[in-house]
């Protein structure tokens, strides 16, 4: 039987940092460049927004206020004014941290646009791990 793809996915990393130093950097929406390529190449804070040019074109990025339990959730809104929703956690660990980043399918994503989606975390959770771990 062929069945589409779970509709969420979750995506992880384990950093050699503190939770702390890790939520401080990524909570940080000008940052957002330096290893989230797959939503951002350059981000402006605009009238008190975060826009950021990305893959999808220009989009909107909303971070959940500063908070001491690692919750860096974000909300997406496209230029077609859809906002995706995505999960994400730094959670300590004895020896560091793992961040886990919640990919949701979007309606109508095909099974191949979700692994690439996948992908594109994947890769962002990637750099994140190695920008925070070359300091």
């Amino acid at each position: 039987m062929n069945t589409p793809e779970s509709p969420s996915r979750h995506l992880s990393v384990h950093i050699d940092r503190t939770a702390e130093d890790v939520y401080a950097y990524a909570s940080a929406p000008a940052h957002l460049p330096e290893w989230a390529s797959g939503l951002s190449s350059s981000v402006e804070e605009i009238d008190g927004q975060w826009i950021a040019d990305s893959p999808m074109g220009r989009v909107v990025v909303t971070f959940a206020p500063q908070n001491a339990f690692g919750v860096l959730d974000h909300d997406v809104t496209l230029p077609s004014g859809e906002r995706v929703h995505n999960p994400v956690r730094v959670i300590a660990h004895t020896s560091g941290c793992e961040v886990v980043f919640t990919l949701r399918r979007r309606p109508g994503m095909s099974d191949d646009d979700f692994r690439r989606d996948a992908e594109a975390v994947t890769a962002d959770l990637a750099a994140l791990k190695r920008v925070l771990e070359r300091d």
